[in-house]
This record gives structure tokens, sequence and C-alpha cells, in this order.
């Protein structure tokens, strides 16, 4: 992923420890621009595709177009981080909310809930995704190892709870939920959201529900 100039760990000598700290400054503000950035990438993709003017993106960010062509000289640079970013958001959402859930349940089914956001998102994005373009390549593979594992643990937590049954599958769960997404089209008549949600609350188990 493209990062911002100035971003280097170089060592700070002694003498240097004071000047350090508008360089440490300037990073922190750094990843929080380069976020804001991402963010307003991935929304203006969702509504108006991955071709969308770099002058939107801009204007949405607050920036300048130079910031952005400065920072991902290329539009496959910004796809291919947009997309890092969103996986990685989702991947520190899951622990976030087995700490701060009502309950194992309510945790999966709020990251459940994001998922299908994020889904939304990836398919602005397939069309360029499933090109030939090396970059885009190692994605999938990258999703999964990230993101398997905290559902994996969302389930478990809930299976440990009681609230849901034993015999699921993270991969099969995250299969089934993007299925159901990909069927939504142009179709204002097909709700995802709504089918996904019967579909995590088909999960609980009668005692909990």
């Amino acid at each position: 992923m493209a990062t911002f100039d100035g971003e280097g760990d170089g060592a700070v000598s002694g003498g240097e420890r004071g000047a350090g700290r508008a360089p440490r400054a300037r990073r922190a503000d750094a990843r929080r621009n380069e976020e804001a950035l991402l963010d307003a990438a991935a929304a203006v993709f969702v509504t108006s595709g991955v071709d969308a003017p770099v002058r939107a993106i801009a204007a949405r960010a607050n920036v300048g177009t130079a910031t952005i062509y400065r920072h991902f000289p290329t539009r496959a640079d910004l796809i291919v981080a947009v997309y890092r970013h969103q996986v990685e958001a989702l991947a520190e959402a899951g622990p976030a909310l087995l700490t701060d859930g009502a309950s194992p349940y309510a945790a999966l089914e709020r990251w459940i809930d994001l998922f299908v956001d994020f889904l939304v998102t990836k398919h602005g994005l397939a069309t360029v995704l499933q090109s030939d373009d090396g970059r885009f390549a190692p994605l999938h593979s990258s999703f999964l190892d990230r993101l398997v594992p905290v559902c994996a643990e969302l389930l478990d937590a809930a299976a440990g709870s009681g609230e849901i049954r034993q015999d699921l599958d993270a991969y099969g769960l995250m299969r089934g939920v993007g299925n159901l997404c990909a069927g939504a089209g142009d179709d204002p008549r097909y709700d995802a959201r709504r089918l996904v949600g019967v579909l995590v609350a088909g999960l609980r188990r009668p005692s909990s529900a």
C-alpha cells in the first residue's frame, strides 16, 4: 500500500530527540490523513464505481487531487489500498465487539452486519479485482487469511456461551453471506441485508432466542 512521504523509521540520535517530536507528530497526522483518504475513496467507489473522478474523492476527503496522486500514483494503487484498509478495519472490529458487546452473539451479529457493508464495497470493486492485473491477485487470499480467523473467534465465543449451535464453520458462514449479497444486483426488490439477518438469526439455539 502506498504511504505518505516522511514516514520512514530512521533512528533518532540523542541530539535529535527533541527535534524528533515533530516528525513523529507528522507521521501520526499522515496515518490519519491516509485513513481519511481511503474512507473517502471507499465511499465514492460504492456510489460511483472505481472509475469515479479523482476530484470526487478529493472533495469528499477535503484535500487536493495532487495529494491523492502523491500518495497513490495510480488508480490500482488506490484500489488495493482501499481493499486492504477495509479488510483490516473489519478484522480489528471482531475482538473489539467481543469486548464491548452485550453478548458474544450480539458481537457476531454486529460483525456480520459490518461484513455485509464490506461486501457492498467489494462488489463495487469486483470487475477490477477480477482483472489479470498482478497487483490484485493476492487480495482474495489475504482477505481469507485475515477475516476467517476473526469470524471463527466470534463463532466460538457465541457457541461457548450457548447462544448458537456448536457445529458452525466460519468459512462456510462467510461464503453463505457473500452469496446472499452477490445475488442483489440492481434489483430493488432483493434485500440482501434482511436475508443475511434471517440467516444469522437461524444460528441461534432455540433456548437462547
